[in-house]
């Protein structure tokens, strides 16, 4: 069972939440916490969630502040962001701080399978809407420095890259590609290094905002 970590100041709301996810065969909730700083106190070293589940929005310490904080200590739980803000600002910073997916509290039970599934076995959520978001954002501030690295891409690093928008892990896109997973490690450690990026959410981002990535 994989554990999950909830933290919500919404009581009704994490309630609901606790009970649908304890309904997944193979999750369980570990702990529920009001904020990061009870969240904090509550990590317990030797018995860590494999996700949580971070609002955005809390006292005390938001989700911003948490997130940093997790990356910085506990870099193996893997952030999942709830939340009401369908802003893609938010949801830039959050990706910045760690995230790995970003689910809007509105979403449906199935899609919350999906972003659990997706942050657990292949590292990274994003769904349409989110991608829509940060594709508007993004077109409407559009980063000055990247023109030459976009040209410097060839095609299967370009490809490898849209791929890295998707739910597919490496080997799965490997398979698509129909290229040696070896070949797939090897172009993400080069655009690692071509774009000064260090996360496959980092691949993603630059790929969206550069309309790279796949419909």
């Amino acid at each position: 069972m994989t554990k999950i970590a909830l933290v919500d100041d919404h009581v009704l709301l994490r309630s609901g939440l606790v009970s649908l996810i304890n309904s997944f065969s193979d999750y369980t909730i570990l702990f529920e916490a009001n904020n990061g700083k009870q969240f904090i106190e509550m990590l317990d070293p030797d018995n860590l969630p494999a996700v949580v589940m971070l609002d955005i929005t809390m006292p005390e310490m938001n989700g911003y502040e948490t997130a940093l904080w997790l990356t910085t200590y506990y870099p193996q739980i893997k952030i999942l962001a709830l939340t009401m803000l369908n802003d893609e600002r938010a949801i830039i910073r959050m990706f910045k701080n760690g995230a790995k997916g970003f689910l809007l509290k509105d979403s449906r039970p199935q899609e919350l399978k999906a972003a659990l599934d997706g942050v657990v076995h292949k590292g990274v959520y994003l769904n349409k809407a989110i991608c829509d978001n940060i594709i508007h954002s993004f077109k409407q501030h559009p980063e000055q420095d990247e023109f030459d690295k976009i040209s410097a891409l060839n095609q299967d690093e370009r490809e490898f890259l849209a791929w890295c928008c998707s739910e597919k892990s490496y080997r799965e896109i490997a398979e698509v590609m129909e290229k040696p997973l070896r070949i797939i490690n090897e172009f993400r450690d080069l655009l690692y290094q071509k774009l000064s990026i260090s996360s496959r959410v980092g691949l993603a981002l630059f790929a969206i905002r550069n309309d790279i990535a796949k419909p």
